[in-house]
């Protein structure tokens, strides 16, 4: 037999006389949550192979994300009965921020620590505190000082979450959620706050729950989520910072799911992606509901991360969760 026909006839026989089949696809990640989609618009928002992704667990409660832009980048965020502020990289390592938030003496189990983040004009981190009944801050060298701790003489209650206006100012909600005790308690009533940048504080007005807290694009209206009645608020922003008559954007209260009216962010279309029952709900500046993004566990609030601000992050009771989206988060 001829070299060539031989050596024909041995290849063929290895191979199993058939064409060698292609490599297989590799799977992709099995989605750690669903999707509800309500609205035409939200496909253009949340691309159809968009993936729901859980990075980290066994926190206590998760709450107040919030991205930090140095040098690769990385999350913060509170586990608020675990006392801690959390720091997630990107290459999944994590590791304690704050801790502890709270340094006096609590039962376990206490929302005792932080809960809303942000980073102030200046850089620095901000947040908020249950048990201590205020806004701290903490330097680039990692001084922490008050940021703001009472209204006319008497301590905050449990300050939630905040955003900051374009003009240095800092807006924030105080429900009563996060109080030590209910002799604690100093404000009469569950505010929405104005602290201006000279130090100024004023009290806007004030919700059953005020809880999660942002400004559309324009900073022409304020979104304050209440929790204790499941609705999105619009107010008006005066040009002299304060708030005009408020209106009702969307009324969540008829949900059967779990979980309330909570933590939000806007894009930069002015939709909101706001927490809510069974989810990060996707509403329209009109009030629509597009749909909803529903990870494993309800989660309590949102920040959008990355160098793009592309990814929504989620905070979820024990776990950390993201989502790659079609939209970009305001800064």
């Amino acid at each position: 037999m001829r070299a060539g026909l031989l050596l024909g006839v041995l290849l063929t026989a290895a191979c199993g006389g058939a064409e060698p089949e292609p490599a297989a696809e590799p799977e992709a990640p099995p989605s750690a949550g669903t999707i509800e989609r309500l609205d035409p618009a939200f496909d253009a928002l949340v691309p159809a192979d968009a993936v729901i992704e859980e990075l980290a667990g066994g926190f206590g409660f998760t709450e107040g994300p919030a991205w930090i832009d140095d040098g690769d980048g990385y999350l913060l965020f509170s586990d608020i009965p675990g006392n801690r502020i959390v720091r997630w990289d990107p290459d999944g390592t994590v590791s304690d921020f704050l801790n502890p938030v709270y340094e006096g003496e609590h039962e376990e189990g206490r929302l005792v620590g932080s809960n809303g983040i942000i980073v102030d004009p200046d850089g620095n981190v901000v947040f908020t505190e249950h048990f201590n009944g205020r806004i701290s801050r903490i330097a680039a060298d990692g001084t922490r000082s008050v940021v703001v701790d009472s209204f006319e003489g008497g301590r905050l209650n449990s300050p939630n979450d905040l955003d900051y206006h374009s003009d240095g100012s800092l807006y924030f909600t105080d429900p009563a959620y996060g109080l030590p005790t209910p002799e604690a308690r100093e404000q009469d009533v569950n505010g929405i706050y104005r602290l201006s940048a000279d130090g100024e504080l004023v009290r806007l007005g004030e919700q059953t729950g005020p809880n999660g807290i942002a400004f559309s694009p324009d900073e022409s209206t304020l979104y304050v989520a209440d929790s204790a009645t499941r609705q999105w608020m619009a107010y008006p922003v005066n040009e002299d910072g304060t708030l005009g008559e408020v209106e009702l954007l969307l009324d969540a209260s008829a949900s059967e799911e779990s979980g309330s009216a909570d933590g939000l962010k806007i894009d930069e279309q002015g939709n909101l992606w706001a927490t809510g029952p069974g989810g990060v709900w996707v509403i329209a500046p009109d009030g629509t509901h597009l749909g909803t993004i529903k990870p494993n566990e309800v989660p309590a609030n949102v920040a959008w991360g990355d160098a793009d601000r592309r990814t929504l992050y989620m905070t979820a009771r024990t776990g950390l969760y993201r989502i790659r989206v079609n939209a970009t988060g305001d800064r």
